[in-house]
This record gives C-alpha cells, sequence and structure tokens, in this order.
C-alpha cells in the first residue's frame, strides 16, 4: 500500500461521509427539526430581545 491508495481511500470515505450528511440535511425526518430552527428568530418570548431606551443605562 502506497500513499496513493491511501489517498484514494481518504478521498472515497470523504465523499461517503459528505454524500450521507447531504442525505440527512434533506431527510423528511429532519424538516421538523430544520423548520423549528428556522422560525427561532421570529419567536414572540425572546428573552434577548432589543432593550427599551428607558431600560438602557446612562
Amino acid at each position: 500500500m502506497d500513499i496513493n491508495d491511501l489517498r484514494s481511500i481518504v478521498t472515497v470515505v470523504g465523499l461517503l461521509c459528505f454524500l450521507a450528511i447531504v442525505g440527512w440535511a434533506y431527510s423528511k425526518s429532519s424538516k421538523k427539526g430544520f423548520e423549528e430552527a428556522a422560525n427561532l428568530p421570529f419567536a414572540e418570548h425572546d428573552d434577548l430581545g432589543a432593550m427599551s431606551d428607558t431600560s438602557r443605562p446612562r
């Protein structure tokens, strides 16, 4: 086994990992979690929301 065989194996493993991540990201089972995460910035009860003018220190 020389260095080129090792490079080929690493390339194939990397491609398979990439395809697995893409398959997971586009699977129907993860859709609900991604939709919830996408709507987090629009949540009504935001604890870290903008401060009002009266609550800012001077």
